[in-house]
């Protein structure tokens, strides 16, 4: 697993923001610290508190110069839907090809027909493209702890 003090793996993947861009990390870090909040699907009741939590907080982000990215493996034109639905003001990123969960090493597989999704995660990527902060739940249900996740952010600012 990506931990804390390791160089966060770039990647480059679809960003569904209200259309569909290209996303590339190591273009990104001046948007740094960068939050990327892996979900294992959209439109699942943990995943919906998880993306609305961190849109409720994502002024306290804001605060500290940090933005924030869900990610998960559904189609971009699948997270715009998701995002038009509940407000989301922060972008998601389209793992479609499953090779951030492989790079985190986050992939959650899901019986009996074994798709691969993300396990629910957070890493916080600093400026200089160092994972400074890295979470890994132990089920699909648990939530991060949103505070620790944000002083982890004013830190890596």
């Amino acid at each position: 697993m990506v931990d804390i003090g390791d160089d966060a793996p770039d990647f480059t993947v679809p960003l569904a923001n209200g259309g569909v861009e290209t996303f590339t990390l190591s273009d990104r870090l001046d948007e740094a610290p960068i939050v990327l909040a892996f979900f294992p699907a959209a439109f699942t009741n943990t995943c919906t508190t998880e993306m609305c939590t961190f849109r409720d907080r994502l002024a306290n982000f804001e605060d500290v110069g940090g933005t924030v990215y869900g990610v998960s493996v559904d189609l971009p034109y699948t997270l715009n839907e998701f995002r038009d639905e509940h407000d989301l003001n922060f972008g998601l990123l389209s793992d479609e090809r499953r090779e951030l969960i492989e790079a985190y090493d986050v992939v959650d597989r899901w019986e009996p027909r074994d798709i691969r999704v993300a396990k629910r995660a957070v890493f916080v990527v600093d400026g200089d493209g160092t994972v400074t902060y890295a979470w890994v739940g132990d089920n699909p249900k648990q939530e991060p702890d949103y505070e620790e996740v944000h002083e982890a952010t004013v830190d890596a600012a």
